[in-house]
């Protein structure tokens, strides 16, 4: 199976490359954010692992309408734009509205479709255009092959490099199921792969109010994923997660984080091992 690479600023994803993307669900404070990005980006140094820090600065789907959205377009930015240069890390984002993606990629070094707007054309080729790789995470009401109509419209706006994340599908109310055929299906597609270790623990809209999840699972997922050869984990990363203003219930916390990726870790280096041994 042929994958193919893409580059988010200097880090490779896909071909021999494997990257954490990570971060907190959405921007609380700049203090909070260059803590979680200078612990990943420290994590992934002595790992040998590619990190690209992601936050965001609005959060266009909250549950309820009153919910924490984050700081804003403007204000959120340039608070990526420091911790991006204290930490010299790339930084990824996500965009919700076309005019939305020539600001973003004046700081983004990827931008990032949300799952719930992978089938809106214009946004789609709108990101296409602004000379930024683009990530676009597959719909929890999307089959697998259907993705690559997604990554057309990207790529005929002359896009940049695309990847495709996994982060669950609709499996009822309240509930996601992680069908560990759709990365290989995507991959197969020759696009790089990330598996989004903690929205896929979601329980969408669970709790009433917002969504619930079980952190717990994102670990043993993860390593499934790693066992089908993906190029990328994707997880929320939080100092504190109990007290998150967005998906308290999935993120990570900074042990979570570093269990996970040793795990992950583990995976990948026992299978080339074990294909080295068989020859």
């Amino acid at each position: 199976m042929s994958v193919g690479s893409v580059r988010i600023g200097p880090v490779t994803v896909g071909g021999t490359g494997f990257a954490l993307v990570g971060g907190p669900c959405v921007i609380e404070g700049e203090d909070m954010l260059l803590e979680t990005a200078q612990f990943l980006a420290d994590l992934c140094r002595g790992l040998g692992v590619g990190f690209v820090l992601k936050s965001s600065y609005v959060k266009a789907n909250r549950t309820a309408g009153d919910s924490y959205r984050g700081p804003g377009i403007q204000e959120g930015l340039d608070v990526l734009r420091r911790v991006k240069d204290r930490v010299n890390c790339p930084v990824l984002v996500d965009v919700h509205e076309r005019d939305e993606v020539e600001i973003a990629a004046r700081v983004a070094d990827a931008v990032q479709i949300p799952a719930f707007l992978c089938r809106q054309t214009a946004l789609l080729e709108a990101a296409g255009r602004c000379g930024r790789p683009v990530n676009i995470k597959k719909g929890q009401f999307m089959a697998p092959d259907d993705m690559a109509f997604a990554a057309q419209k990207v790529e005929r706006a002359g896009g940049a490099g695309v990847i495709l994340t996994e982060r669950g599908t609709f499996f009822g109310y309240h509930d996601l199921v992680v069908d560990m055929r759709g990365m290989l299906r995507m991959r197969a597609m020759g696009y790089p792969v990330l598996f989004d270790a903690t929205h896929s623990t979601q329980s969408p809209g669970g709790l009433g109010g917002h969504s619930g999840g079980d952190r717990e699972l994102a670990a043993p997922l993860a390593r499934a994923a790693a066992a089908l050869g993906i190029d990328g984990i994707f997880m929320e990363v939080h100092p504190a997660p109990q007290h998150a203003r967005s998906d308290s219930a999935a993120q990570l916390d900074f042990s979570g984080a570093r269990s996970l990726v040793g795990q992950v870790l583990a995976v990948r280096r026992s299978l080339r091992e074990e294909f080295t041994v068989d020859g």
